[in-house]
């Protein structure tokens, strides 16, 4: 039995993620005791995070009983057979049935994901049943009726079903072209503003599968504007739930990677400054992903002025060069590029030189070997080379390095 999906209350509010150390706080709420701590101490919030009610007392307690109860639920998945039961068919079925005739649907949604969380013949079976039709329903109600509660809950939970489903042109054909429908994915971009935490974390998680296809993202776009890009961003500046973040950007990546006209509406969202204030507290994963949308904003001249224009702009990417990755280098040194040969003011080639940009480049053209972006290296240096060794901030020792470096090139 896969345990991938813990029970919605074994997980942390905050992270989604099944939690060792549950404690508790004075409102009631039972969190993953390094998450809650880093929600007062780090970020200074005075909130319950799942309530949003204002608390005096940030005391934390730890949860025995949960926690016994996890390590039970644990044991008992890594004990059980992965063999689906032989009533299972007949209660998806049943729940199936309840669901489209009630108009309370929330606990009956509830079990459902419950049962399809048990692995994957649960979920097949499901797919085969035509449930995934009756969740799309749920979806599309949403932009009938989105300020009633009751239907704004139920399309929640619909979302916690679906985003364990596979969904590809291949394994899960039947679910992609359901969710690619213009009406479910005007009802997931809903959700991605307005949703609860665990809602908009399973919404970029389809998104990011749909993302993975040849799926066409104009229609969304087009349809919420700038709106759509901002409540990405909002999800990449999530700095407790990572998986989230790191979904959104492979969603803007694939977006971005469409046109040109995306790169704009990024551009116009604000995702540059976003991004560059992002990077200096960023994991090597999401720091690379970070790159490669700040790289792609900067094929386009409105991406490299919004970057230049940012205070920390050229510092926070020459930060990461040759500090990170192989990859963020690579990517750094592309974004470097693109700026030398498009916008090479004498502020830009000024930064470069005091922030260590230049020190970097020439330290890549020692490494053995040719490669493609050692060959970006040298253009940056037959362009710019000359200025940077009229400033006096010019390493000395650098200079003879510099003029035979000329000679070849």
């Amino acid at each position: 039995m896969a345990m991938d999906f813990p029970p919605y209350h074994f997980r942390c509010p905050i992270s989604m993620e099944l939690m060792k150390d549950p404690v508790t706080i004075s409102t009631g709420v039972t969190y993953e005791r390094v998450n809650i701590e880093k929600w007062f101490s780090k970020y200074k919030k005075k909130t319950c995070p799942a309530t949003m009610q204002r608390i005096e007392n940030f005391d934390t307690i730890p949860n025995h009983t949960l926690k016994r109860l996890i390590l039970a639920w644990q044991n008992k998945e890594s004990s059980e057979s992965s063999d689906l039961p032989s009533d299972k068919h007949e209660e998806i079925e049943a729940l199936l049935s309840t669901i489209m005739s009630s108009p309370f649907k929330v606990s009956s949604l509830k079990k459902l994901r419950s049962i399809i969380e048990m692995g994957d013949e649960t979920r097949n079976d499901f797919i085969g049943s035509n449930g995934v039709e009756v969740l799309v329903q749920i979806l599309d109600q949403i932009l009938v009726e989105s300020s009633d509660f009751v239907t704004f809950r139920a399309c929640e939970e619909a979302l916690c079903v679906l985003h364990q489903l596979p969904i590809s042109e291949d394994e899960g054909m039947k679910t992609f072209e359901l969710l690619s429908k213009q009406d479910s994915t005007r009802s997931m971009a809903i959700m991605l503003q307005r949703g609860s935490t665990e809602a908009r974390l399973h919404t970029i998680t389809i998104f990011k599968k749909m993302a993975k296809t040849n799926y066409d993202w104009n229609f969304v776009i087009q349809d919420q504007g700038i709106d759509f890009f901002k409540s990405l961003l909002e999800l990449v500046s999530d700095e407790i739930c990572s998986k989230a973040s790191s979904c959104a950007l492979e969603v803007l990546i694939e977006i971005l990677k469409a046109s040109k006209k995306n790169k704009l509406r990024a551009i116009e969202a604000g995702a540059i400054c976003v991004l560059i204030e992002l990077l200096q507290e960023s994991s090597r994963s999401k720091c690379e992903k970070m790159l490669q949308v700040i790289k792609l904003q900067c094929e386009c001249a409105e991406g490299r002025l919004a970057l230049v224009e940012h205070g920390m702009g050229i510092v926070a990417i020459s930060k990461k060069i040759m500090h990170v990755s192989n990859v963020a280098t690579k990517i750094g040194v592309k974004i470097m590029w693109l700026v030398c040969s498009f916008h090479p003011t004498e502020k830009v080639l000024e930064d470069m030189l005091i922030y260590g940009s230049v020190k970097k480049l020439l330290a890549l053209l020692h490494m053995d070997g040719r490669s493609s972006t050692k060959d970006k290296v040298v253009k940056i240096f037959k362009m710019h080379g000359n200025s940077w060794k009229r400033y006096p901030c010019y390493p000395s020792d650098l200079k003879g390095y510099l003029g035979s470096l000329n000679e070849v090139c």
